[in-house]
């Protein structure tokens, strides 16, 4: 498997040479929402998982919600416009986002060139103040305001899926 086009130090340049402004926190590697909570405690704003999902038609999806957010995935699908909803595997995650199992985030569609992945984002995050994803490794945590978190969107022509999960409904103001 060749190599994404960026990694986190090419990330990081991206977001410096395009204005967008980050903090990036090192910590010790991270797998599960569970494990890193702590370390989330000392860091302000919204704290992220990330599910990278496929349905029955070969269709892969990134879903951002914010860390204490239930995601029903068996009543998802209807509500996102998608079959039956499964987790993709290691090599899929690697060819579309260029992460790897317990390194998934909403900064990986940087590497989705093709604009393979459809991305669903949690109206909580949406509308946080700062929002934090790892970049693209998940042995460190980035922070974005919400208009440098749109920017970087923005920037890659990504248009999120924005669903209220305590809804199950998609929000249907949500423009960058």
């Amino acid at each position: 498997m060749s190599a994404p086009p960026y990694d986190r130090d090419s990330l990081l340049a991206f977001f410096a040479e395009h204005g967008v402004a980050q903090t990036t926190h090192e910590h010790p590697a991270v797998f599960r929402v569970e494990e890193g909570l702590e370390l989330k405690a000392a860091m302000p704003g919204a704290h992220t998982k990330n599910l990278f999902l496929k349905d029955k038609k070969r269709r892969l999806w990134l879903i951002s919600a914010r860390q204490d957010t239930a995601v029903d995935l068996k009543a998802l699908h209807r509500v996102i416009g998608s079959d039956r909803l499964s987790f993709g595997n290691e090599e899929l995650m690697w060819g579309a986002l260029g992460v790897r199992p317990g390194s998934v985030t909403a900064l990986g569609l940087i590497n989705d060139v093709e604009g393979r992945v459809t991305f669903v984002l949690d109206k909580a995050l949406w509308e946080a103040e700062v929002v934090n994803f790892h970049p693209l490794t998940n042995t460190a945590t980035t922070a974005l305001a919400q208009r440098d978190f749109r920017r970087f969107l923005e920037l890659l022509g990504r248009t999120p899926l924005v669903v209220d999960f305590s809804r199950l409904s998609v929000v249907a103001d949500a423009t960058i």
